[in-house]
């Protein structure tokens, strides 16, 4: 009887233990998506000023048009914000900055006002960061401390022109850049083959010549102490690759060195429409080179196995065009052969403005599940250079979010979205009313700002949490009340939520038995709600009218 009952607790025993295991089995860790991800654009100039000594540089100092010129803002000033846990607490994992090459000196006026190359798109020196964005040693750190937080770094790639000649910036040679024709638009090579606006050199990319460098280049790097060490790297880099030296693959080694020595993980790539599109084919190659040359040399920063990040702005570009991008003439795929692993979607503040929720979801959802299969789409609704905003005057904050943060593709927060920066300046001329500084007083001190930024905070949490709502498949539950689920797998991880959006402001008897079981512990991750599946039903009680429901 003993020897029994000895037998039947060790059973017992076992049986518990096997239950605690069960319990203690540590869930799959979330992956990073690109197709799901929520990535955050700042202008450099204009987020966070960390170090004002560097303010000025190159006697940048003339009177410019209204928000025309440098405001201070640096690569020092984004670091601080990562550690103080900003974009973590707004739920992003990537950041794009706008390009921190060295600018032209000088300025110039385009027809509104004076402008210095404060948006960081009118290179000079492609090798050298601008003093007025920081040093070497910021970046370094910036990505450093982007890393350990989960957040991804994505750099502006500009290699189609230099920027505007001034009386302190000559134009490169005729091999290098042409400037006698202006785009027109009216057809492929009169988007191509030429200069986009007037006094904007275009690189001559299609060239397979071989060109010596700029005197200017080498003047300067000869007086800065480091033309041999240039021209070293130079000569290696067409001795491994074998492309001839024509200005195109110059700027390429340039631009693909801020991979393999700083580690950054992507380029949103400026312009793509106004260069042959083999151009990126070739730059994708480098690109991946150096992306796993850097994570061969530096093991213990690798994040994952995620490839380089490739986003093309090709203009006017949208997700209904599928592969394909239309100039009239002639219809090219941006995707396929291999260059970029997705657009940036100039339709989406369209789509916003003309659909319901459900019917904008599923023309999403169906895009990416079926011509953009394997790739994807950055969609937006307010940038630095669209003059039609999806709601200038931010008038509608919450729809904003709502609308960005819950729709399939991945989701691009442009900087003062989530604090309804205005985007209408007085006194402003052009695309300088979309450049406002940051507004950090609104945030720190307005509630109604405070309360706009929460929204934001706890939509994009989810988001990251959960790559089923950017990067998965979408199905609709009801329509009245409106509910949806997604559902998304790789691997052993698999992510199922639902959300609803417009409900009824305190109880709410949500059926979720077409997505969880009986039993299951959820809880709603825009109240905290807690609730179990009764009856294929939770009730969730709370002041808001919007779901955002999630496992325990």
């Amino acid at each position: 009887m003993k020897k029994l009952t000895l037998a039947i607790l060790t059973i017992t025993l076992a049986m518990s233990c096997n239950q605690e295991q069960k319990q203690e089995a540590p869930k799959p860790e979330t992956p990073f998506v690109w197709e799901g991800a929520n990535l955050y654009f700042l202008l450099t100039d204009r987020f966070n000023n960390g170090e004002t000594s560097n303010d000025v540089n190159f006697e940048r100092t003339r009177e410019t048009g209204k928000l025309r010129g440098f405001e201070g803002g640096d690569i020092k000033g984004i670091t601080q914000k990562i550690k103080e846990g900003y974009f973590t607490d707004l739920g992003i994992n990537a950041i794009w900055m706008t390009p921190i090459v060295e600018q032209i000196y000088g300025g110039t006026d385009e027809g509104t006002g004076v402008t210095y190359g404060f948006h960081g798109y009118w290179a000079k020196d492609w090798t050298k960061i601008d003093p007025n964005f920081g040093t070497e040693e910021d970046l370094k750190e910036l990505v450093k401390e982007a890393h350990a937080k989960g957040i991804r770094v994505v750099l502006d790639a500009v290699i189609n022109h230099t920027g505007p000649v001034t009386e302190k910036d000559p134009v490169w040679p005729e091999e290098w850049v042409r400037t006698d024709k202006q785009c027109t638009y009216d057809s492929y090579d009169n988007t191509i083959s030429c200069t986009l606006v007037a006094n904007l050199p275009d690189i001559r990319t299609e060239s397979n010549e071989n060109v010596a460098l700029p005197p200017q280049l080498v003047e300067k790097w000869k007086a800065e102490g480091r033309y041999d060490q240039e021209v070293k790297e130079l000569d290696a880099f067409f001795e491994r690759t074998g492309h001839p030296r024509a200005p195109r693959f110059y700027i390429m080694k340039w631009l693909t060195d801020y991979i393999t020595d700083f580690g950054i993980d992507g380029y949103r790539v400026d312009t793509v429409k106004h260069t042959e599109e083999y151009v990126w084919q070739e730059f994708k190659k480098e690109c991946d080179y150096a992306f796993e040359t850097y994570k061969k040399n530096n093991p213990d920063k690798v994040l994952d196995g995620n490839n380089f990040y490739l986003v093309g702005e090709v203009y006017n570009y949208g997700i209904s065009g599928g592969q394909f991008y239309d100039y009239g003439d002639r219809k090219v795929n941006y995707f396929n052969p291999p260059s970029f692993q997705s657009l940036i979607n100039f339709e989406f503040k369209w789509n916003s403005k003309q659909m319901g929720y459900e019917a904008m979801f599923r023309k999403y959802n169906d895009s990416l599940k079926g011509p953009l299969k394997g790739f994807g789409t950055l969609n937006y609704l307010s940038s630095h250079d669209d003059g039609s905003p999806f709601d200038a005057k931010r008038e509608k904050p919450y729809e904003t979010a709502n609308r960005l943060l819950l729709s399939p593709g991945t989701s691009q927060v442009y900087y003062g979205d989530e604090s309804a920066r205005s985007l209408v300046i007085e006194g402003t001329e052009g695309d300088a009313t979309l450049r406002s500084f940051m507004n950090w007083e609104a945030l720190n001190s307005d509630p109604k700002t405070k309360a706009v930024l929460e929204h934001w905070q706890k939509l994009g949490q989810f988001r990251t949490n959960h790559p089923a709502v950017g990067a998965g498949k979408h199905q609709m539950i009801t329509q009245e009340p409106y509910l949806f689920y997604r559902s998304y797998q790789q691997g052993d991880f698999k992510d199922l939520v639902i959300v609803g959006l417009d409900l009824p402001k305190g109880e709410k008897v949500i059926d979720v038995s077409k997505v969880f079981e009986e039993g299951d512990k959820l809880q709603d991750a825009y109240s905290g709600v807690k609730a179990t599946v009764e009856n294929g039903k939770i009730i969730i009680n709370s002041n808001a009218n919007i779901i955002l429901i999630e496992r325990q």
